[in-house]
């Protein structure tokens, strides 16, 4: 299996997890906070279907960015458990349409990934050429490993939260501990 494939397979790994726990969270659950200052099952799944949105499809896909970083975090209840499994699962496929296409003579492409003003300034504070320049250039192979790295992080924090809120001796991982 070849790094591109490798890459896919641990993402629809981590997808499956999380629309597990979908399936095991109450609609009132998915987006319950258990401080202000922490993110909701929802915003978790809204971020994830937004960055690999932005660097998969938009990125090396060449497609218009149309990710609202700050949007993500700030939601409240505006999706079902339903319509967030669709969203993560149509970015999923987005995706792969475009990831299955690269070759390792590809890994060292320059890709860009932009920002909107907004949130390039809203995720850190950055001085004035910083903040000029909204977004980075990255080599592919660099950018397929740190989207899937990005995606199995939050994935730990979904699965988490879910055994948190849900009291199940169901395995969400697939492995018994």
């Amino acid at each position: 299996m070849g790094y591109v494939q490798e890459v896919i397979r641990t993402m629809n790994t981590e997808l499956n997890r999380i629309l597990a726990c979908l399936d095991m969270v109450s609609e009132e659950q998915v987006w319950y906070r258990y401080k202000p200052t922490m993110n909701s099952i929802g915003n978790l799944c809204l971020h994830l279907a937004g960055n690999e949105y932005q660097h998969f499809v938009s990125g090396i896909g060449g497609n218009p960015n149309i990710r609202k970083r700050s949007m993500e975090f700030s939601s409240e209840g505006i999706h079902s458990k339903h319509e967030l499994k669709d969203v993560l699962t149509r970015t999923r496929i987005e995706s792969t349409s475009i990831l299955q296409h690269i070759t390792e003579t590809d890994f060292d492409k320059p890709i860009r990934v932009n920002y909107s003003i907004a949130d390039w300034t809203s995720m850190q504070d950055r001085n004035q050429e910083e903040a000029a320049d909204p977004g980075y250039t990255r080599d592919l192979q660099i950018i397929l490993y740190q989207v899937c790295e990005h995606y199995a992080y939050h994935t730990g924090q979904i699965v988490i939260l879910t055994k948190l809120l849900v009291d199940s001796g169901d395995s969400i991982s697939g492995y018994k501990h």
